[in-house]
């Protein structure tokens, strides 16, 4: 992902649609509850139809299914780069053999490994469903009014709004490199002469950052600011809507494991326990 879609993800996530104005509390349970349901379950129905699931609220959020996919595609490496070794390293009947005697894959590993894809695409589109349908604040404020604990949300709500400072002043500084026509990709310098310019530029990040928290410290205490200090919070009412959508994922997960524990003979491969 680069600075300006990064920059426009908080505008993505403030739009008008019906996911958007669901409650962020609404919305963060949800993501929760639904990602727990999946890693716990070892039929690959469930993870299928809780995919199609968000594919459909995405659809709902007006949001672009490219560009979804995109960042789940961002995503998908670390978690997947572990996947890939799933089939070779599980004990279990051999369905190929290599010409080399330890290397070979198992039905036992193949389905471990397609199970663990599966949980792990639903569990990166819930997180990109959230992330692009909740302000990252709204976030932050929604954990802080679940309980998370006052000092954990003050560091995790300055982390945000340092987050995008640390990329406008990363957008200035690449601003700046190009107006000089530096190019990391150019052949017409040497090599370690890029190296050691990106060098400089990780550096002046840091200089830049620790300057900043310094300026925004001093002007904390200038405005009064202690420990006792309360964090804002939007006031924002639950109403049928949300209730409506928590209740929809929880009547489906129900039909879910109604049908997983009394119909998986009828499902085929996707009512085998793939892994136990």
């Amino acid at each position: 992902m680069n600075i300006n879609e990064a920059l426009d993800l908080d505008a993505l996530s403030s739009q008008n649609s019906i996911v958007h104005n669901l409650e962020g509390r609404i919305k963060l349970i949800a993501v929760l509850v639904i990602i727990v349901f999946t890693v716990y379950s070892n039929q690959l129905l469930v993870p299928v139809v809780m995919e199609i699931f968000l594919l459909i609220m995405i659809f709902l959020a007006n949001l672009s299914f490219i560009n979804s996919f995109k960042r789940i595609a961002l995503l998908l490496p670390f978690g997947g780069f572990i996947i890939l070794f799933q089939p070779f390293i599980h004990p279990g009947a051999i369905i190929w053999q290599s010409s080399v005697s330890w290397l070979h894959i198992t039905d036992l590993g193949l389905n471990w490994a397609i199970l663990l894809a599966a949980r792990l695409i639903v569990s990166l589109t819930a997180i990109v469903l959230l992330s692009s349908t909740s302000p990252v604040q709204e976030i932050v404020q929604s954990f802080r009014k679940l309980g998370m604990p006052k000092d954990l949300a003050m560091i995790l709500s300055i982390m945000v709004r340092f987050l995008f400072v640390f990329i406008d002043e990363l957008s200035a500084i690449r601003t700046a490199q190009k107006s000089r026509n530096f190019n990391i990709h150019s052949k017409l310098t040497p090599y370690k002469w890029r190296i050691k310019q990106v060098g400089y530029t990780i550096g002046m990040m840091f200089l830049k950052a620790f300057e900043k928290g310094e300026n925004v410290y001093f002007s904390m205490i200038s405005r009064c600011f202690s420990d006792n200090s309360q964090l804002y919070s939007s006031k924002k009412n639950i109403n049928l809507s949300d209730y409506s959508y928590l209740a929809l994922i929880i009547i489906l997960m129900a039909i879910l494991q109604v049908t997983v524990m009394f119909f998986n003979q009828d499902l085929g491969y996707l009512g085998i326990v793939l892994y136990s």
